[in-house]
């Protein structure tokens, strides 16, 4: 660029012209060795700093806007940002990551700090749909520990969703639960009124809750959370909150009640834009299909049929991953257990080797599916594994559920003393223990000499 174009030159002839010292045009909130820096080309000045300088040199901030590279200005580099936003939503996270952190360097060098937050909670995004969720929450807590937290162009409570959202998936529900209620408190404590965001958190917790087996404080708090969502006038809050106060009534074992629940969060869904999160809504529903009494397998199958051919161009490797593990239970039930080894297969695949919920849940249909023709050692794995992975996530009433699958297993084997063993595992995630236990043990021995005497 010529030297007469430059922005550097351009400010230092504007000064000269105005008859200003560098300390002069530094004023209060700059230093003249920054202005020197800055007239020789060595730094790139924010939007904040480009209008003071113009209003001390007496001209439009667009005059020396346009000094700026055409990769160096906001404009340009919120451009960027769109094309990157669209990838993402096209089912193509890598590229989106790649553009994502392209514009987060160029913004940081800048000075562009909001273009830069935007950037860098996009590409936490991106990692999180190609199911990389553990870079995912790191970059997502950074944004959150940061000491300008939610006053830039990403809430705070955007970020907190997303990383309670990892935290779930990874399986660290204690520290996700902890993380969105003390986020829920801090918001409480700043606003009179509730915002769509705090509904979103506020849900994001009833379905931790529900996870974690909680179901009476879930419950509790998907009621708050309906009320709120109401009085906001949101409908897509308002669809999340009947969404998790649906799971959380299944959860519980009224699916009667679940049902019209989730039916009024997809009527709501279906009025919106967002497709990922319907077909993510569907899988939810297929669910409680699947476990009604009777249970509608039919009418399951057809929603998640329709749900994986939107996951498939638009959601997450997790959200696929779901998908594929309830058509596997579909076809499970259906007496498919080959058809249901494949889409369990699948899934597994899509959830890698790391610590995941989902593939406790996996592990357990497929277990179903091995159970079916006949390989019982293969089965008792499966089950085992998904007990101990339900388990170190403090999924306790899952986890309970998973032993005692097991144990039914094991009996089917002839297995009694291990099975009586799974049943004990059950009984202690539920937070069940004789008082007598540990006396009875140390009196064993001796009643049994007593006996043969």
């Amino acid at each position: 660029m010529p030297e007469g174009q430059s922005l550097g030159a351009r400010i230092r002839r504007l000064r000269r012209t105005a008859g200003m010292s560098q300390s002069e045009l530094a004023g209060g909130g700059l230093s003249p060795s920054y202005i020197s820096l800055l007239e020789a080309g060595k730094r790139t000045p924010s939007p904040d700093v480009l209008r003071q300088l113009s209003e001390r040199l007496g001209c439009a901030p667009e005059h020396l806007l346009e000094c700026l590279e055409p990769e160096e200005r906001p404009d340009a580099l919120q451009a960027e940002l769109r094309y990157a936003e669209i990838s993402l939503r096209n089912g193509d996270p890598a590229a989106a990551l790649e553009t994502y952190t392209a514009v987060c360097e160029r913004a940081g060098a800048a000075g562009y700090e909001d273009v830069r937050i935007a950037a860098e909670f996009g590409a936490a995004r991106a990692l999180e749909h190609s199911g990389r969720l553990e870079e995912a929450a790191d970059r997502y807590q950074r944004l959150l520990d940061a000491p300008d937290a939610g006053r830039g162009s990403v809430p705070r409570l955007a970020v907190a969703v997303a990383l309670c959202r990892c935290y779930r998936e990874i399986g660290d529900l204690a520290h996700a639960i902890e993380l969105a209620n003390q986020v829920l408190e801090e918001a409480r404590r700043l606003q009179l009124t509730p915002t769509v965001l705090g509904i979103e958190l506020l849900s994001t917790l009833v379905g931790l809750y529900c996870e974690r087996g909680d179901l009476h404080r879930a419950a509790s708090l998907a009621r708050t959370a309906i009320e709120e969502a109401e009085g906001v006038s949101d409908r897509k809050a308002l669809g999340a909150a009947y969404w998790n106060a649906g799971v959380v009534a299944h959860r519980g074992g009224a699916s009667a009640d679940a049902l019209p629940l989730l039916e009024r969060a997809l009527a709501l869904y279906a009025e919106g834009d967002d497709a990922r999160a319907l077909a993510r809504l569907r899988n939810a529903y297929a669910a409680v299909l699947m476990r009604s009494e009777p249970a509608d397998t039919a009418t399951a199958k057809a929603q998640l049929l329709r749900s994986a051919e939107v996951l498939a161009e638009e959601g997450s490797t997790v959200d696929v991953a779901y998908c594929e593990t309830a058509l596997a239970r579909a076809y499970l039930l259906e007496a498919d257990p080959g058809a249901a080894r494949e889409h369990a297969g699948r899934a597994l695949e899509l959830l890698g080797t790391g610590h995941r919920l989902e593939t406790a849940r996996t592990l357990l249909v497929l277990a179903g599916a091995q159970l079916h023709t006949g390989e019982a050692a293969a089965a008792e794995a499966s089950c085992e594994r998904a007990a101990l992975l339900l388990e170190a996530s403090q999924a306790d009433r899952q986890a309970a559920a998973a032993w005692q699958d097991l144990a039914e297993i094991l009996e089917l084997s002839g297995r009694q003393d291990k099975a009586l063993w799974a049943y004990r595992q059950s009984l202690r995630c539920l937070g069940q223990q004789g008082d007598l236990g540990p006396a009875l043990r140390g009196r064993a021995p001796e009643r049994a000499g007593r006996v043969g005497s």
